[in-house]
């Protein structure tokens, strides 16, 4: 089979949930193009631990990591299968490349895996295996630890970096009228990076990128899009823009994907 790209998601607001919109539609379009993945591995913004931590769940639970939202988001629910031995064979692939790695056979799916996967695979049998980022490692690891995973990734496995492009949560409750114009820099700035595969610029965002640190107070919601990366191992003419909108004013809503060379 053709081998499957890697993918950057920005899930945006929970309430995506209950109406994503035009993102929703262009994650379920991107879903509808690609060969239908064996299992998905996704890595969310949401998910953090010192070490990378690889989900080794049979069956997952739905966890509503959000609060103060309407009832009947809370109702909704994503309880997919898991696939314990692609699980356990990401660790392996991880040990034998000296990452420290953990596993945990309880976590359930947060928002940021479950909210886009139930607009682009709605059935819900698709096997899923999250792991985990480092919100307090940089990008240049990130990088690594998707370099890292590719090994583990067979042709017919779906990698999704699941965080959002532009993330200021102080911005989001007080910003009205159009988007503020670092939105938009920010945005243009990356995929222009990411056409010219630049790794290096990407790598430095915050000190390269402008107003980075008004789009990403933190690092968290951008570091998926790095393992994204480093497991198709760059950018460049591999890189494909889906989907770049913004929503409720400051939120990027970018949908990348990126090929992988056949093994």
């Amino acid at each position: 089979m053709t081998r499957l790209p890697t993918v950057f998601v920005s899930h945006g607001s929970p309430m995506e949930a209950l109406d994503a919109g035009s993102a929703g539609r262009a994650w379920r379009a991107l879903a509808d193009t690609l060969p239908r993945p064996r299992a998905i591995v996704i890595v969310s913004a949401h998910f953090s631990a010192p070490y990378p931590v690889v989900g080794t769940a049979a069956q997952y639970d739905t966890i509503h990591d959000f609060y103060g939202f309407p009832p009947e988001l809370y109702q909704l629910r994503y309880d997919a299968p898991g696939d314990p031995a692609l699980a356990m064979h990401i660790v392996e692939t991880l040990q034998a490349q000296n990452w420290p790695v953990r596993v945990h056979p309880s976590r359930g799916l947060d928002h940021g895996a479950w909210v886009p996967l139930r607009y682009m695979y709605p059935e819900v049998d698709i096997p899923v295996v999250n792991v985990s980022i480092d919100e307090h490692q940089d990008p240049s690891y990130h990088y690594r630890l998707g370099q890292a995973l590719t090994a583990a990734l067979d042709d017919d496995v779906l990698l999704i970096g699941s965080g959002s492009l532009t993330h200021n949560l102080s911005d989001f409750r007080r910003q009205t009228g159009a988007a503020p114009a670092y939105v938009t820099a920010f945005q243009r700035w990356i995929q222009e990076r990411l056409r010219a595969g630049d790794i290096a610029a990407l790598l430095d965002y915050r000190q390269q990128a402008p107003d980075s640190v008004r789009a990403h107070p933190s690092d968290e919601h951008l570091l998926p899009l790095f393992v994204a990366l480093g497991a198709a191992e760059g950018a460049g003419d591999n890189v494909k823009v889906h989907f770049s909108e913004i929503a409720y004013q400051v939120l990027a809503m970018d949908l990348y994907s990126f090929s992988r060379q056949a093994a």
